[in-house]
């Protein structure tokens, strides 16, 4: 038998974050994706123990500030690019540089000497990312898929599209819709 999952990275990581610090014992509040906050500072010994917990899952306790930043820069990058009305009304540097309370010329840099990429092709693969996320679950035009992740046209997205994955988005779809044709037959 074969069953198929669909599951939220968000929720899935907050539910692990919450099981592996409560089964430790500690007090905490989850502040933002990626961020906690004790009530206590936890010991060296603690911290060993949530650092190895943590591994375990593939979640990486981040302590050097620049890879802090660089986390906190790609969370509101996905932040942005999943909430339709507020990519929208804001441009990508603005909400950047807004929400973190830095320049975004000192965001893009920090953000290209630690990853040797840039914020706009990390932009870019987020937007594909989610794209391809709406083609699979969702039974939405192109058209609207580019006008939820404000691509100025369809023609936009397909271009960048094709690039990222090496497929156009239509015949993405068709791949998708050959194999749940698939799936149901077998």
């Amino acid at each position: 038998m074969k069953m198929n999952i669909k599951f939220d990275y968000t929720v899935l990581c907050k539910a692990i974050l919450q099981e592996q610090l409560n089964t430790l014992g500690l007090a905490y509040t989850i502040k933002n994706l990626g961020e906690i906050e004790f009530k206590q500072k936890p010991t060296e010994a603690q911290l060993k123990e949530i650092t190895a917990a943590l591994g375990k899952y593939g979640i990486e306790v981040l302590n050097n500030p620049q890879n802090i930043l660089v986390q906190r820069i790609k969370d509101t990058i996905a932040e942005l690019v999943n909430d339709a009305d507020k990519a929208r009304k804001y441009t990508i540097s603005s909400y950047i540089s807004d929400k973190l309370n830095y320049s975004y010329s000192h965001l893009s840099t920090v953000f290209s000497e630690t990853t040797h990429s840039s914020i706009e092709n990390f932009i870019i693969l987020k937007k594909i990312d989610v794209a391809k996320r709406l083609i699979i679950h969702k039974n939405l035009t192109l058209t609207e898929i580019a006008y939820r992740l404000n691509y100025s046209s369809v023609a936009h997205l397909s271009a960048q599209f094709k690039k990222t994955t090496g497929l156009t988005p239509s015949a993405f779809q068709r791949i998708i819709s050959k194999r749940r044709k698939k799936d149901l037959t077998a």
